[in-house]
């Protein structure tokens, strides 16, 4: 089977002419189209409120395609998925202009249905109220973008409308990162290597840190973000997420998803808000375009999370994130405890930009009696043309993975629930205590404040 299971299918994108759909989403779906994995009858619909015909909107998706397309662009091929393409006009926050586009569905005879909200949060639930009211025939899934929710409270509302509609097994809460090619490769790391898998405990393992630093400031999500702030944007799902596959048990069969809510649920509330957490914002984030002059968001985490159980009891994981950081670069470092004060061992795994895995070790300085020197082996995949070339980008794989039905690789409801239980209850200590949100340089790794939780590495070569 290539793709959905009807010769009358469709992706419906809220929010088709954002910038998300325009880098990510159809860039994947021409990737997939090249690759033979769209049936035949498949359509891509983009929704949106600009005055569009679809010839003009399949002339704005060829410009972005040439610059984002993993499959090098070809004018035919793209004429041949541009016949894909229908662009729809509509007001999406107004409830009866859904009626229109289940008329456009019936026009069309496409009844199996994947909808796309690639739109603020606050959007979901005028959408499902409108898809529910004039389309509940259809038979959907729908693919959701984080952050899920406000908080725990909101997105258990949220939650409970769209498994009313769609049915809870048919939620798609898509996770780019988990996506991508190195997360992925976390568990072959250790898993399937003996020098690894024995030692992943807290007898051998120092500390582990997580980073995802961006350059990049709110740029055009400035509404959205100065709601979030980093620790819902980022660590609520993306971190936390990597978190739980770095430290989960070992999965049996297809458990994976279990164990790694039980990972989350082991994470240690934290009490002492002052030792564990320190927020920032970077100078200039008040001057954005649409920020709050006097807004109080977080650009900026850096944390301490402990995780009660038998494997990593006493094991410190660090997590930070932050925009306007001194460069992009999302990593992985898992630091192993050292004898004889010689230097730490050091696992790195390379996400973004780069990917690849590192392992440095100690050996003899050649030429001395006994003097050590820190030395590297590497294995960098996106360095061989190869690689670059056939290793499907994270939208990609997880487009594919929705159109056939395959869940492993979306975040489930259940670790959502788990994911902000630990963040609210991490919020509201900090909302009671005297932490201050710090700010930084732009250009720097952050508020100075944060090296008091630990001596972060990262590593550039």
């Amino acid at each position: 089977m290539t793709g959905l299971e009807t010769m009358n299918s469709a992706i419906t994108i809220f929010g088709g002419s954002g910038d998300l759909t325009y880098r990510k989403l159809l860039p994947a779906m021409y990737n997939l189209h090249v690759l033979g994995q769209l049936d035949n009858n498949f359509k891509i619909i983009g929704l949106g409120r600009r005055n569009y015909t679809t010839e003009d909107y399949i002339e704005i998706t060829r410009e972005w395609m040439k610059d984002y397309s993993r499959k090098k662009y070809e004018e035919q091929t793209f004429n041949e998925f541009a016949k894909r393409i229908i662009y729809f006009k509509i007001d999406i926050s107004l409830e009866s202009e859904y009626s229109r586009l289940q008329d456009f569905y019936i026009e069309n005879n496409i009844k199996k249905h994947i909808y796309y909200y690639a739109v603020a949060p606050s959007m979901f639930l005028e959408i499902t109220n409108g898809l529910k009211k004039y389309c509940s025939d259809n038979d959907a899934k729908v693919i959701i973008e984080k952050p899920f929710g406000e908080n725990l409270e909101n997105a258990t509302e949220l939650n409970s409308k769209l498994a009313e509609f769609f049915g809870q097994d048919e939620i798609y809460h898509i996770d780019h990162y988990l996506g991508k090619e190195m997360i992925q490769n976390i568990l072959s790391v250790r898993l399937n290597n003996a020098i690894f898998k024995g030692i992943w405990n807290k007898d051998f393992i120092d500390s582990v840190q997580i980073t995802a630093a961006e350059s990049v400031g709110v740029e055009t999500r400035a509404g959205y973000y100065d709601k979030s702030g980093a620790m819902k944007d980022m660590v609520q799902n993306h971190l936390l997420q990597v978190l739980s596959i770095v430290a989960m048990e070992e999965p049996k069969g297809k458990t994976m998803e279990k164990e790694q809510l039980a990972l989350l649920k082991s994470l240690k509330k934290v009490e002492n808000v002052d030792d564990n957490l320190v927020m920032g914002q970077y100078v200039g984030y008040l001057d954005e375009p649409n920020i709050d002059s006097q807004s109080k968001t977080e650009t900026y985490v850096a944390m301490k999370i402990e995780i009660d159980n038998e494997r990593w009891q006493g094991v410190p994981f660090f997590i930070r994130t932050g925009k306007k950081l001194a460069t992009r670069e999302s990593q992985i470092i898992v630091k192993f405890k050292s004898k004889n004060n010689a230097p730490a061992n050091l696992l790195i795994i390379k996400i973004q930009p780069s990917e690849g895995i590192f392992l440095k070790f100690n050996a003899k300085k050649p030429g001395t009696d006994n003097d050590i020197q820190e030395v590297s082996m590497d294995f960098c995949q996106s360095c061989i043309l190869e690689n670059r070339m056939n290793t499907p980008e994270a939208y990609e794989r997880l487009l594919r993975a929705c159109f056939i039905g395959d869940r492993i690789l979306f975040s489930k409801w259940d670790q959502i629930v788990a994911s902000w239980n630990y963040i609210d209850n991490l919020l509201n200590k900090y909302k009671e205590s005297s932490s201050k949100l710090y700010t930084y340089e732009q250009g720097s790794m952050g508020p100075k404040e944060a090296n008091r939780l630990t001596d972060w590495i990262l590593d550039l070569e």
